[in-house]
């Protein structure tokens, strides 16, 4: 664990009880004396480092010792455009997703999308906020749900899509948003939707489940060196 969120931090003191209390004092065994570092959701750029006072039974004070704008976020700005699948799906890559450094996930009901799951973006923020206490990510993902790849296509004009096809992606490519499709792929009048936008697949011969491409083209994405 990096830092844990808590709501009050950026107080001189405060006070640490339930869940992260047992989390903190009786699984991590911190004792008095030790440094905590926190983050509250408003201003989560900010890092503060608390000193524990002392502890009680069911809960413990903290003190501020220091305060600073501590940005850790991805060297690239990546959103993807992401074809609805079963939620359950979504949510097993969502801290990897976190981790990797994604930016901004859109949710859009394609033809072969499942329908009959509810995208729960407040549940998604906890995973969210989870993943990002694990491994020290400073910025929010953002989510939002698009009525259809029309709308995707208006708003973002620029996005490429990954599809099977014959060019395959290059580290040389400057992609900031993609769209990702669901099981069997794109219906033949999406494709005719998306033939003016650039198209490209991974260099795999496997068949890969959605969930699968979209960590594996995040991972191209943000992971990739710069080009020196």
């Amino acid at each position: 664990m990096i830092f844990v969120f808590h709501e009050e931090a950026g107080s001189a003191r405060l006070q640490v009880s339930g869940e992260l209390f047992r989390y903190l004092i009786k699984v991590r065994r911190h004792s008095q004396g030790d440094t905590i570092a926190m983050r509250n959701n408003a201003t989560p750029t900010m890092l503060y480092r608390y000193t524990i006072e002392h502890i009680e039974n069911r809960a413990a004070v903290l003190s501020l010792l220091q305060s600073a704008e501590v940005v850790v976020s991805a060297v690239r700005r990546l959103h993807i455009i992401w074809c609805v699948i079963d939620t359950k799906s979504i949510e097993k890559v969502l801290p990897t997703l976190t981790e990797l450094g994604v930016a901004k996930i859109s949710f859009v009901a394609c033809a072969r999308s499942q329908r009959n799951f509810k995208l729960d973006f407040q549940r998604f923020q906890r995973m969210v906020s989870a993943a990002m206490q694990q491994c020290g990510r400073s910025e929010f993902m953002e989510f939002e749900q698009l009525a259809g790849l029309e709308e995707a296509l208006q708003r973002y004009e620029k996005l490429v899509y990954l599809d099977f096809c014959d060019t395959l992606f290059k580290a040389s490519h400057a992609i900031d948003t993609v769209l990702v499709g669901c099981e069997g792929g794109f219906s033949d009048d999406e494709r005719k939707l998306l033939a003016s936008q650039q198209g490209f697949c991974l260099n795999t011969p496997m068949v890969l489940r959605s969930e699968s491409a979209v960590c594996a083209v995040a991972s191209q994405i943000l992971l990739r060196p710069f080009k020196s």
